[in-house]
């Protein structure tokens, strides 16, 4: 794991990056993993491969970070990329790999109502990609927003979205 996430910092090879990711991806479907990698500080490469120009590479990131955000302590340093995640998720062609990549991790992150208030401004979004969206998309999107109704807090901001 270790080796993974050094290859991962010193390659610009998105090949090499995506091979690499979906290796640490599948690691991390293993809860003692989960931890190894945090303590590798592996979450902080993984989140900088968010920013990556290949969209491939953001996809494969997204996907590590879900099975990473099986665990409450790993979740409290991912959270800080739900911004970033959120506007992937806008940005990314409708109903691609990526828009579900990143709709997954939010699933995951919503779980708890603890970093609900991060994905305000992009309920406007999630509202249009449930309009637009496949089944694919939709079904992914409807998890995130049960998610969020189930926090009282939300309902405001959900019944006020612009859509």
């Amino acid at each position: 794991l270790q080796k993974l996430i050094h290859l991962l910092q010193a390659t610009d090879d998105p090949l090499i990056q995506e091979q690499a990711l979906i290796t640490l991806s599948n690691s991390a479907a293993f809860s003692v993993n989960q931890d190894i990698i945090r303590n590798l500080d592996g979450l902080s490469v993984i989140g900088g491969m968010l920013s990556d120009c290949v969209p491939k590479v953001k996809e494969k990131a997204l996907n590590a970070f879900n099975n990473l955000s099986m665990n409450i302590k790993n979740q409290e340093e991912i959270q800080v990329y739900i911004t970033q995640v959120c506007r992937n998720v806008e940005s990314a062609p409708l109903n691609s790999d990526l828009q579900l990549a990143g709709l997954r991790l939010l699933t995951n992150m919503s779980v708890t109502s603890d970093y609900h208030h991060k994905m305000i401004n992009s309920i406007p979004c999630f509202l249009h990609l449930l309009s637009e969206g496949t089944e694919r998309t939709q079904i992914q999107v409807l998890k995130v927003l049960v998610n969020l109704s189930a926090n009282p807090a939300m309902t405001g901001h959900l019944l006020r979205a612009q859509v």
